[in-house]
Formats: C-alpha cells, sequence, structure tokens
C-alpha cells in the first residue's frame, strides 16, 4: 500500500519528489530543493504544514545571497537551479510534513515534500582549550548514515571555510593540526586539534552530508585562551624501576571536571588513559595512580616499577561534562637504565632462601 501511495503523490501535477530528513535538537539542517531552469526567476519558498493549509517559514525573491527569516534560511542559487533551505536550533516540535516549492503563477506550484523528523542528540554549545595545548570535540548522533561525508569548517563572513573532511569510517583522517574520526559502533564523531592557539578561537561547524538531498551539522564556539597558572611542558626523568611523579596544574573554572592524564601513541593522538572523577581520593587503574586536588587545583600522577617503554609523551587534561577534552600540560618522561639489567636483579632478588640471595646478590651486582 506505501508503494501505491507513493507513486500516486509523485503523480500529482507540481509534486517534484518526496524526501525523508533526520535531524537532531540543537543542531540544524540543510535541505536541498531542485526547480526547473524555466523558473529561476521566481519567487521560493519553504512552508510547513500539510498541503491544502501549509504555513510560510520563509519566501523570497532574492536571487544568489542567503536570506534569513527567524531560525530559517532559504539561498537560491540560480546557477544550479537549486535553493537550500536551512533550519537552525531544531527542536523536536519541528517534527512535520513541509514542502519547498517554487511560486508559479497561474498554475499549479512545483514543489518537494519534505518529511522532517527531529529526535534528541547532543547539542555542542561551547568547548574550551588552551593555548600550546589540545582538545577534542565529540558529537554524538544516533542514525546511522551509509557513508556520509563529514565536514568540519570555521565560520565568517557568512562563509565556511573547511578545515577537514573524510568519508571514512573507523579510522582516522588527519589534515595538518586537525584529524577526524567517525565511529559507527559508537556513533561517535571526532574532532581533534592540536597545538592550539588564540587565532584558533572563533564558531565552527560539523556537517554529515547524508545524500544529495539533506545534511545535518552541529555549531559551536571554540574558545581558546592561555592558561597562566598552568605549565605547558615539562620534562622529567627516572631510573629503570623507580617511580615517575607527575604534578599539573588546572584552571579553578574545571576544579569540578574529570581530570586525566594520558600516554601520546604512534599517531597524533592520546590512547592509555587513566581518570579520576572525585577529589582527595586515589584512582589506580594498572600503573598509573591519580590524585585530584580540587582546592589546589592540582591533579598527580604516579607511575610505579618504570621500564624504558614508559618513556613516552603525556598529556595532563580535563573532561567537560560533555564529554570534549581540553589536554593543557604536556609531560615528557625519559627512563634511564636498561631493563634486562633490573629484571636481571628482580629475579636475583625473588628466592627465598637467604644464603641463596647473598650469593647471587654477588653475582648481580657484578
Amino acid at each position: 500500500m506505501k508503494i501505491i501511495w507513493t507513486f500516486t503523490l509523485l503523480m500529482i501535477p507540481g509534486v517534484l519528489s518526496s524526501i525523508r530528513v533526520t535531524g537532531y535538537s540543537g543542531g540544524g539542517v540543510s535541505i536541498t530543493c531542485r526547480y526547473d531552469r524555466g523558473y529561476t526567476d521566481n519567487k521560493k519558498y519553504f512552508c510547513k504544514g500539510q498541503w491544502s493549509e501549509c504555513t510560510d517559514r520563509i519566501r523570497t525573491n532574492t536571487k544568489n545571497k542567503q536570506v534569513d527569516s527567524g531560525r530559517f534560511s532559504l539561498y537560491d542559487d540560480t546557477r544550479a537551479a537549486v535553493f537550500t533551505v536551512t533550519i537552525r536550533d531544531l527542536r523536536e516540535q519541528d517534527s512535520d510534513i513541509y514542502y519547498c516549492g517554487t511560486d508559479i503563477y497561474a498554475k499549479v506550484d512545483s514543489y518537494t515534500e519534505v518529511n522532517l523528523k527531529v529526535v534528541t542528540g547532543q547539542q555542542i554549545s561551547a568547548v574550551r582549550g588552551y593555548s600550546g595545548g589540545n582538545v577534542i570535540i565529540n558529537y554524538k548522533y544516533k542514525t546511522l548514515e551509509e557513508n556520509p561525508l563529514i565536514d568540519v569548517c570555521k565560520t565568517g563572513a557568512d562563509q565556511c571555510f573547511t578545515l577537514i573532511n573524510t568519508d571514512r569510517a573507523a579510522e582516522w583522517t588527519h589534515d595538518g593540526r586537525f584529524s577526524v574520526h567517525d565511529d559507527r559502533s559508537a556513533r561517535l564523531l571526532r574532532v581533534f586539534i592540536r597545538e592550539l592557539n588564540e587565532n584558533d578561537s572563533g564558531e565552527y561547524k560539523i556537517t554529515v552530508k547524508v545524500s544529495e538531498d539533506y545534511s545535518f551539522f552541529s555549531e559551536f564556539h571554540l574558545n581558546i585562551r592561555d592558561a597562566d597558572c598552568c605549565e605547558k611542558s615539562i620534562s622529567l626523568s627516572a631510573a629503570a624501576g623507580g617511580s615517575v611523579n607527575i604534578s599539573c596544574r588546572y584552571p579553578q573554572s574545571h576544579s569540578a571536571d574529570v581530570k586525566f592524564v594520558c600516554r601520546r601513541s604512534g599517531s597524533d593522538l592520546c590512547a592509555e588513559e587513566t581518570s579520576v572523577k572525585e577529589s582527595r581520593r586515589w584512582s589506580a587503574e594498572g600503573q598509573m595512580q591519580l590524585y585530584d586536588d580540587r582546592e589546589q587545583q592540582l591533579l598527580t600522577g604516579i607511575i610505579s616499577h618504570v621500564t624504558q617503554q614508559h618513556s613516552a609523551e603525556y598529556w595532563c587534561g580535563v573532561q567537560s561534562d560533555q564529554g570534549h577534552k581540553s589536554f593543557i600540560t604536556r609531560v615528557l618522561v625519559s627512563v634511564t637504565g636498561t631493563d634486562d639489567f633490573l629484571t636481571h636483579i628482580n629475579q636475583c632478588y625473588s628466592e627465598s632462601h637467604l644464603a641463596f640471595i647473598q650469593q647471587i646478590t654477588v653475582f648481580c651486582v657484578a
């Protein structure tokens, strides 16, 4: 029955197509509406509700320039014979039937039916980072799209300048200081920006192009400031078998946030993360222990029984309640001594018989 209904709909004079669009509350959607090239001079509009009582949300005769009307905007590209309708700050009550149409005098208007569904989503409003550090921005979505094109851009002067884009899933894409990853299983987009500076502050937009018909997006403000309280880089050294003590300060505004220390992997990312969620209580994960003194704004980490493998780059940072991560202080750890010698010593001293230990100790030290 559904197939018959769709076929009948497309046979009605004026109907060009019918599309389904999914958006997320707090974000936005951009919808592409096509029309016959013979109607480039005609007015274009976008209305809500059943066709017989469709109420205009925006209507304009302006060409090749964006026109705004509240949360709605329309851009009529006469060269391509398409106009794009953008809706921002989506709400679940926006779910309804819409029509994007061409106003044709004394004839049935040419239009496209748009079935918009708005679902609850993560709203990204503001992200804070610090000069010299890094930041990870997380954007969760619910529907699993097929091979979408992901674009991250910085907006300015009514334009969006692309910083990085990709259509690859399950792997990171890198371009200069920017990286993006689409984790389909978790339905999570991650944007990683390195070596931040104050010029990175501004408005950003993450766009997921689902098809030629529409895309959904989220806009946010990135605020980069200089963390006067905190060192940007620390160098530490320790002997194999000993301990490394890491101390990182953080801005008072992050006192209630989750703190973490992570180790940079072979790529440009940070893995092997240990976090602490409570104040003045040790959190132990593997060989790393963390202690957060919120009154002093001081994060302390201890790595015990270090080996050559612990020589690496680490980062101290904070995580917001939306999951965004700001990497504040870089910690370079250098472990001296040989792991083979340490292992040999431990084996020698593991025997329980005192006389045997004394004999072996002479051998080991020699």
